[in-house]
C-alpha cells in the first residue's frame, strides 16, 4: 500500500540510491521461454521484439535481484550513447547441475534502431545522433555444451552481409540474419552525413 511504502522509504535501507557506472556491453535479459507445443507435438520457439528487452534501460522498468542476504530492485537508464554499442543477449543460465539455453528468437531491425527514448530528457538534448545500424551479429547454434558459433558481418564498402563459420565465408540476405539465435550484436551509431547502404 502507498502509505506503507512511504513509511518504509523513510528508513535508510529502503531509500533509493543512484549509481553511475561505465559499461563494456549491455546485457539484455530474455523472458523465460514457454514450452508450448503445436498440434504435431513439436515445440514452438517463442519470439520477442528487441525493443521489449531493451525496455530494461528505459529508467522506469524495475528488475528484482536476489542475493543470499537480501533482495532489491534496480532501474537502469543510459546517460551516454557511444559510437558503438555491444548487446549481449542472455541466452545461458547456470544452476548447480547444468547450463540451460533459452532458444527465444529476438526480432530486430537491421537498421534505424533509435535509442533516444532510453535517455533522460536532459541527456537527449546533448545527443543529436541516437540511431544505430547493426554491423555484426554472433549466433550460437545447438546445445549449450556442444554448440557452434557463426558470425554475420556487414562489409561496409559494399553494404553486403556475409556469414562466417570457421574458414567458410558465404553471402547472406539481411532478412535471414533476423531468424537466428542472436547472442552478441555490435551496433554502430549513424552520423548525420552517413547514408544507409545496407538495403534492409
Amino acid at each position: 500500500p502507498a502509505e506503507e511504502k512511504a513509511q518504509l522509504l523513510q528508513n535508510s535501507e529502503y531509500q533509493e540510491r543512484m549509481v553511475e557506472s561505465t559499461f563494456l556491453y549491455l546485457t539484455l535479459d530474455l523472458p523465460t521461454a514457454p514450452l508450448y507445443k503445436d498440434e504435431k507435438e513439436q515445440l514452438i520457439i517463442p519470439q520477442v521484439p528487441l525493443f521489449s528487452i531493451l525496455a530494461k534501460f528505459n529508467g522506469s522498468t524495475e528488475k528484482e535481484y536476489k542475493t543470499y542476504k537480501e533482495n532489491f530492485l534496480k532501474r537502469f537508464q543510459l546517460t551516454r550513447l557511444p559510437p558503438y554499442l555491444i548487446f549481449c543477449i542472455k541466452r545461458f543460465t547456470k544452476n548447480n547441475f547444468f547450463v540451460e539455453k533459452n532458444p527465444t528468437i529476438v526480432n530486430f531491425p537491421i537498421t534505424n534502431v533509435d535509442l533516444r527514448e532510453y535517455l533522460s530528457e536532459e541527456v537527449q538534448a546533448a545527443h543529436s545522433h541516437t540511431t544505430y545500424d547493426l554491423i555484426a551479429n554472433i549466433v550460437h547454434d545447438g546445445k549449450p555444451s556442444e554448440g557452434s558459433y557463426r558470425i554475420h558481418v556487414l562489409h561496409h564498402g559494399t553494404g553486403k552481409w556475409y556469414e562466417l563459420q570457421d574458414l567458410q565465408v558465404t553471402d547472406i540476405l539481411p532478412q535471414m540474419i533476423t531468424l537466428s539465435e542472436a547472442y552478441i550484436q555490435i551496433w554502430k551509431r549513424r552520423e548525420e552525413d552517413e547514408t544507409n547502404q545496407q538495403g534492409a
